[in-house]
């Protein structure tokens, strides 16, 4: 049961935002008891695209058409309570929202993908490699550490602590999601504008994100993979899977950030090689910050698809 429903029953503004316009196909797909809203384009191997926090699937608009003009199938999907997807009232842990994303890979009729996730959804991409690894063809995870990685730094690293510091705020019970929506979800703008480098947002697309963010309950279902992330932390659940993502990730990876990202440091992104026993390709673009998919889009699109053509990408 859902507590509002996905992009079926998004009533008004919400499913227009949820299903802007473009050259790709919008659908829903049954995974893992929840419906979910992706965005298509192209034939060819699956690359599965998975958007971070505080945005939606229109967060990869630049990469759908690149990867489909190279013969990849681009699919960018909507996580678990966000975007057209099901809103539902429990869920929001991170191996429950690792099998979302391996149930879309199955229910999209693929035997596996190349799994691309920025922020959170690089968090939950990781986990996937590491839980479901036949799933699983590749790894691009962008402007987030290995989960192990980043656990370490939250707790250890205190600059690290201060920069993620909206994580400790979001542990709060409802005042987080009454300021996300506050004032026509400014919030939402304020954070995509202090966590980008130099290259400002797209005014327009910044707008985009504060539509998305005020679909009733999208606020309260962003927030509750954060809350659990630290919540577990001391918890039976949250301590075995940290024992769980000691699994090796076993695929060829590539690790992109920005190295000027002010919400992930890259010192903190750097050494998650140490849980990839595969040839492991670390990126950092100069001069871009949290998004560098949107900041400059040529550049990541060709790094990306340059990788996922090579063969043999070197470690």
């Amino acid at each position: 049961m859902s507590v509002a429903g996905g992009s079926g029953s998004t009533a008004g503004s919400g499913a227009s935002v949820a299903r802007l316009d473009g050259p790709w196909t919008h659908r829903d797909v049954a995974a893992n008891g929840a419906r979910f809203h992706i965005a298509e384009m192209g034939d060819g191997p699956l690359v599965l695209l998975l958007h971070g926090f505080p945005q939606f699937w229109w967060t990869w608009r630049h990469q759908l058409p690149a990867l489909a003009e190279a013969g990849f199938r681009a699919v960018a999907m909507d996580l678990r309570g966000v975007g057209g997807s099901d809103r539902t009232p429990r869920g929001y842990d991170a191996g429950n929202l690792a099998l979302d994303v391996t149930g879309v890979i199955r229910s999209l009729g693929e035997p596996d993908a190349a799994l691309v996730g920025h922020d959170l959804g690089g968090y939950l991409a990781w986990t996937a490699a590491a839980m479901r690894p036949k799933l699983v063809r590749r790894l691009a995870v962008e402007s987030m550490p290995h989960p192990r990685r980043w656990r370490n730094a939250m707790l250890t690293d205190l600059r690290q602590s201060r920069s993620g510091a909206y994580i400790w705020g979001f542990q709060s019970p409802w005042l987080p999601e009454r300021q996300l929506v506050a004032d026509d979800a400014a919030l939402v703008g304020r954070l995509i504008e202090e966590w980008s480098g130099p290259r400002l947002p797209d005014e327009g697309a910044v707008d985009v994100y504060r539509r998305a963010m005020q679909i009733p309950s999208t606020a309260h279902c962003a927030v509750e993979p954060y809350r659990w992330m630290v919540r577990s932390m001391a918890r039976p659940d949250g301590i075995q899977f940290n024992r769980r993502m000691k699994r090796p990730v076993r695929v060829p990876t590539l690790h992109l950030h920005g190295s000027l990202d002010p919400a992930m440091r890259s010192r903190s992104a750097a050494g998650s090689g140490e849980y990839v026993e595969a040839p492991y390709r670390w990126r950092l673009f100069d001069g871009l910050g949290h998004f560098p998919h949107e900041e400059d889009p040529a550049a990541f699109s060709t790094e990306l698809i340059n990788w996922l053509k090579d063969p043999e990408p070197d470690r």
